[in-house]
């Protein structure tokens, strides 16, 4: 393969293939949008209890799909008959929006210092929107002196998420485009070389997200906004990881061989084995979440997998003919010139900073991995700053008007009053319900039982007294429906928000038992088919798992200090994966080049110079894809923000301290028994070619006296 793509008739056929492929995703690719199910970002899995009381309440109690518009009026030293007269006034203004053109009566909180109206919207949803829009100007215009106002409910909720992410799509393809093109600008010092791996790339993401496109719209596929986000910056950062490692191996190359077709073949053949097994582990990982039963967790792992996939083929076919066609001027003005007899483990020139660091973990082996444990045991204290459970006040990064309305309702109404735990239970059992609900400790009152049009099942409001989504509101729920189990024949469900979010927590919480042993057991076979050895997978798996927890602890010093230190459920499980699959990345690439050089130079000089060699490649890689993901820290959202954060965090630390010092100590320790059971456990190396200098370090006796 690697012939046929730097071929000197080949790489025109391998360029006039991608303008052909390019032309034809394009408009594909700009389609994904469309087929969004951002519904599903938020669902449970329908067997949850919450999820089957929402599928019983809408088949007994059909309505419209409405969003509710919930406004609210409140003075601090108590309204005033000029302020009741504008509320009256808008209650007749907002008829209009209503569904059947009617506004329920406002309601007075116990303090008289707040008043409440809340209506379903009619419409299509673009009437619907266009109206939020009309209300939220009304709130907003000719106010009393002193008088607040604000607009909640589902309505206000989904207005704030549209302001919010408007735009932003495309702020964060430009901060991640930004970002990664200034790193390549100064990692290649050359004006025009940084361009190519950033095109590469980009025809790279649209080439996935046009199929992801033909699977979400033909073959079932979920896609959501967040899938799609990380989609884009995953593509962008896993690319440009893959356009350095082929870069600085066809500049080695192109030293040691004056035709540069030949030049690029061998780097691609030695380099794409690397790629493979990375984009192996990365897919491997993603797929991983299918056995996720959180919805929004699930649908990310083949929409990542996908862009991994697409990604791989583009940087071995288009990025190589790329090079090749444009030739070594591309590298100007530092142009690696061809140097006759340069030998090939001859690297003094090229790496001498990473040489001396290779020196350095060669004398001193012992004491570096004890130190970088040690290291990343103080980072990990930091994860007594985080928590579990985003409360959905704070779930955007600023106050927005829907959150200021939940807030002022909370200040003068009962905690649970715009999000009461729901009750659908058989009618026949209704007095029972009604009767084990009010004497359940958490729950403040109980309304009236409304009948389904059947008369098969009723409907039964339960204010909690704690804030929904509070974990003492939870205890509530699940006293609650502890205490109508007992009821006979009710058959009841509790649904409603604070039902969700326990729900929420169960699932995500048995994701996680099943679904992080299965990333690291899926990356563990990988990695041992790839370096044919037991004992390297298991210390590069160990340090993986300490380096996600490094990165927890100093993530949460960071969380703490922007002020989101509780995490998004989801969080946990999506964030083990990134760091376990792509910090791994950096290892595989460090080992499978040792590997390479430990069949010829021997264990010691062999893993030495595969560190020398990589450093500067991969420590460029890892700042690249640890910028990519912080480029998620743009979006207006806490779950991005926390995301971009660990992740970043965790891939410096993997680039920096496990990568660089800790697993090369470790296999210097350990010695040519981390690669039993294979061949290079057991065999001695064949000793390097005469004349050919060692890398690092003194030679063995038996090469020095050859």
């Amino acid at each position: 393969m690697a012939g046929v793509v730097a071929g000197r008739r080949a790489k025109f056929a391998m360029l006039a293939l991608w303008v052909v492929v390019a032309a034809v995703v394009g408009p594909l690719a700009l389609k994904l949008t469309e087929v969004q199910q951002n519904d599903n970002l938020g669902a449970l899995p329908g067997g949850a209890e919450a999820s089957r009381a929402a599928v019983r309440a809408e088949a007994a109690f059909p309505e419209p799909d409405a969003l509710v518009a919930v406004t609210v009026y409140a003075r601090d030293a108590g309204l005033t008959d000029a302020d009741r007269a504008r509320v009256a006034a808008d209650r007749a203004a907002f008829a209009r929006y209503a569904v059947d053109g009617v506004v329920p009566p406002e309601l007075p909180s116990d303090d008289g210092r707040a008043l409440l109206l809340s209506f379903p919207l009619a419409g299509t949803d673009e009437a619907q929107s266009a109206a939020v829009g009309e209300i939220r100007d009304r709130l907003a215009d000719g106010l009393p002196d002193g008088l607040r106002t604000a607009l909640t409910g589902s309505a206000g909720a989904e207005e704030d998420l549209f302001d919010a992410f408007g735009g932003m799509d495309h702020m964060l393809l430009f901060a991640t485009i930004g970002a990664v093109a200034l790193l390549l600008l100064v990692t290649y010092r050359s004006p025009v070389l940084w361009l190519i791996p950033l095109i590469t790339a980009g025809v790279a993401s649209q080439v996935a997200s046009a199929v992801v496109y033909l699977l979400a719209e033909y073959a079932g596929l979920t896609v959501d906004f967040q899938s799609q986000n990380i989609l884009t910056v995953l593509v962008l950062g896993v690319g440009v990881d893959y356009a350095l490692l082929i870069v600085a191996r066809y500049r080695e190359e192109l030293r040691r061989h004056q035709d540069r077709h030949e030049a690029m073949a061998l780097a691609l053949r030695r380099s794409f084995p690397a790629m493979c097994a990375s984009a192996a582990t990365v897919a491997a990982g993603l797929l991983c979440l299918l056995a996720a039963d959180l919805p929004s967790t699930r649908g990310l792992g083949p929409v990542g997998a996908v862009g991994i996939a697409a990604t791989l083929v583009a940087m071995a076919t288009l990025l190589p003919a790329v090079l090749v066609l444009f030739g070594r001027w591309v590298f100007w003005p530092f142009v690696p010139r061809y140097t006759p007899g340069l030998a090939g483990h001859d690297v003094a020139e090229d790496h001498r900073g990473w040489a001396r660091v290779a020196r350095f973990v060669d004398r001193r082996h012992r004491t570096t991995w004890i130190g970088s444990i040690l290291a990343l045991g103080v980072l990990m204290l930091g994860i007594g700053n985080l928590s579990i459970g985003l409360p959905g006040d704070e779930f955007f990064t600023k106050e927005v008007g829907s959150v200021t309305g939940q807030r002022m309702v909370e200040a003068h109404w009962p905690a649970g009053t715009l999000a009461p735990a729901e009750i659908v239970a058989g009618a026949g059992s209704a007095d029972q319900v009604v009767q084990a609900a009010r004497g359940v400790d958490g729950i403040a009152e109980v309304g009236p039982a409304e009948r389904s049009a059947d008369g098969r099942w009723v409907r039964i409001p339960a204010i909690l007294a704690d804030d929904p989504g509070t974990e003492a509101a939870k205890e509530s729920v699940d006293r609650l429906r502890t205490a109508l189990r007992a009821v006979p024949g009710a058959d009841a469900l509790v649904g409603g928000e604070t039902a969700y979010q326990l729900d929420t927590d169960r699932v995500t919480s048995r994701d996680d038992r099943v679904v992080m042993p299965l990333i690291l057991l899926v990356v563990f076979l990988v990695l041992v088919v790839l370096l044919r050895a037991l004992v390297a997978p298991l210390l590069l798996m160990a340090s993986v798992v300490l380096s996600y927890l490094a990165a927890l602890g100093a993530a949460g010093l960071i969380l703490d200090a922007l002020g989101h230190p509780r995490l998004w459920v989801a969080l946990p499980l999506q964030t083990f994966l990134f760091l376990v699959a792509l910090g791994v990345d950096y290892t595989i690439f460090l080992m499978t080049r040792a590997r390479e050089e430990v069949a010829v130079l021997g264990h010691r000089r062999g893993v030495l110079h595969a560190l020398t060699v990589t450093g500067g490649v991969i420590t460029s890689a890892g700042v690249v894809l640890a910028t990519t993901f912080a480029a998620l820290s743009v979006m207006p959202l806490v779950p991005s923000v926390q995301t971009g954060v660990i992740v970043a965090v965790g891939v410096l630390i993997d680039t920096f301290l496990v990568r660089s010092l800790l697993v090369p100590a470790l296999a210097l320790s350990v010695g040519p028994a981390t690669w039993w059971p294979g061949r290079l456990s057991r065999r001695p190396a064949a000793p390097p070619a005469p004349g050919t200098p060692a890398p690092v370090g003194p030679a063995p006796a038996a090469v020095a006296s050859r």
